[in-house]
């Protein structure tokens, strides 16, 4: 008998399901979204979105409703990663209609690569990979020349929308894209209250989404679902490039850095990365979908040249936010109701940003910030060294590179405000004599990169917020 999610068994066996389906999506005139997905006939999941839009949408015209069906079946593929994960059946099933080749080739690595934290913490034997039967590859165009935006079917930059997670990165993004004059507006899925501390100190207009999950989830992972780390920046990509559409943006600037690009440990012939759908392969795979797509507006992480350490130098320049932002994930795990007091200073993320702002803070300034001075207690030691893999491997969590961490460092010990500090000493003394002089040099690391898709309209707003 086939039962909802709501409905799930006392014990849930992940490898009794074949077959993953996608069943259906729908849009209505409010901006209300319902996406359908099944585990063979035997559990139905239904996720709800509530989407921003204006009334009436002055923006968005009959004409606009292909490209807006597009970017609605776009999402239902990616957001349906939250369900296969339960199960990780080896065959898909595509009801609303086969995905084009591109579609196809995201989803084949969202679905694997994008799950494979998931499959290496849960000791699966290999990677997921279903196969997402495609459309055939269409015709190419005649007369389009490569790299051209125009040709590409982009249209010319006017309305950006940024992203907002409450954390540093999208703060820098944002004050980039309103350096450049662009008409600006700021976008989030849900307002936990570092966002809407960002929002309120940005000072602009703020499209609001909501989602909310099929509330089996959770009884499911009680019940013994496959449950761990899935590819959430691609999810929340595809609900702003739909949320852009209906309100009239040109694109949508997200913060992802090119650190993301690095995974965390190699495992089943892949790199196991936390951070894959913030990284450039899975961008330009998104991008390569959306362009398929008529009219859509395009998608590029406008901090992609630069690092995590050198956002980190720009954001210390941008005091007004560093009472808004947060970046720790896991006291908002523990407990929803803490996310307001920001830091938890026992985890990755937090001795990361940590690290990453001290070479252009004072100590002083961080206590303030974090309530703590973590590089001068004793028994953050460890913590801090991992983040330059002594000790195991980077940590599953959004930090930087191995090589950043060792460039703070290495800034940090020619600094004489953080002199004394205890954990600074053993990191300067007990993990900097491991690595070659050149690894996790400053100069490099700080350095921005031409392996981007910022558009050129914004480039030299990039240079001026992140160069030195």
């Amino acid at each position: 008998m086939a039962a909802d999610a709501k409905q799930s068994p006392a014990l849930f066996d992940p490898t009794a399901f074949q077959t993953f389906r996608f069943v259906s999506c729908d849009l209505d005139a409010r901006g209300h979204v319902t996406l359908r997905y099944a585990l063979d006939e035997e559990i139905f999941f239904v996720e709800e979105l509530d989407l921003p839009i204006e009334t009436p949408p002055a923006r968005v015209r009959e004409a606009d409703s292909e490209r807006v069906a597009g970017l609605l079946a776009l999402l239902h593929w990616v957001a349906g990663v939250s369900y296969y994960k339960v199960a990780l059946p080896p065959n898909v099933s595509c009801e609303t209609g086969a995905p084009s080749p591109a579609v196809a080739a995201l989803l084949e690595a969202l679905y694997s690569e994008g799950l494979a934290e998931l499959a290496y913490t849960n000791a699966l034997p290999s990677l997921p990979r279903p196969r997402f039967p495609s459309e055939p590859e269409p015709e190419p165009e005649l007369g389009t020349a490569d790299g051209d935006p125009a040709a590409e079917g982009w249209r010319p930059l006017e309305r950006v929308l940024v992203p907002v997670g409450g954390g540093k990165d999208s703060a820098v993004a944002l004050e980039i894209v309103r350096r450049s004059g662009l008409e600006l507006a700021l976008f989030s899925v849900g307002d936990a209250p570092p966002i809407a501390r960002t929002v309120e100190v940005a000072g602009l207009p703020h499209l609001l989404a909501r989602r909310t999950l099929d509330p089996g989830l959770a009884a499911l992972n009680a019940a013994g679902a496959l449950n761990g780390h899935i590819p959430i920046t691609a999810i929340v990509s595809c609900v702003a490039l739909l949320s852009a559409a209906l309100n009239g943006f040109d694109a949508v600037a997200m913060a992802n850095e090119r650190s993301a690009s690095v995974g965390n440990v190699s495992w089943d012939g892949v790199e196991v990365n936390h951070q894959f759908s913030k990284g450039l392969r899975a961008e330009r795979l998104l991008s390569a979908a959306v362009a398929e797509i008529a009219g859509a507006p395009r998608l590029f992480s406008v901090l992609r040249p630069a690092s995590e350490l050198a956002i980190a130098r720009a954001f210390a320049r941008m005091e007004r936010y560093h009472g808004a932002f947060t970046s720790c994930n896991a006291i908002f795990r523990l407990d929803p109701s803490l996310r307001a007091a920001s830091w938890c200073c026992e985890c990755p993320k937090c001795r990361f940003v940590f690290l990453a702002l001290a070479p252009f803070s004072s100590p002083e300034h961080l206590r303030e910030v974090f309530g703590r001075d973590l590089l001068d207690e004793e028994g953050q030691f460890e913590g801090f060294a991992l983040l330059s893999a002594t000790g195991g491997h980077k940590p599953f969590e959004c930090v930087g590179e191995e090589q950043e961490s060792l460039a703070a460092i290495r800034l940090l010990a020619a600094d004489p405000r953080w002199s004394g500090h205890s954990v600074l000493a053993r990191l300067v003394a007990e993990v900097l004599p491991l690595y070659p002089s050149e690894v996790g040099d400053p100069e490099r690391v700080l350095a921005l990169s031409d392996e981007h898709a910022v558009p050129a309209a914004l480039l030299a707003d990039v240079r001026a917020v992140l160069g030195a």
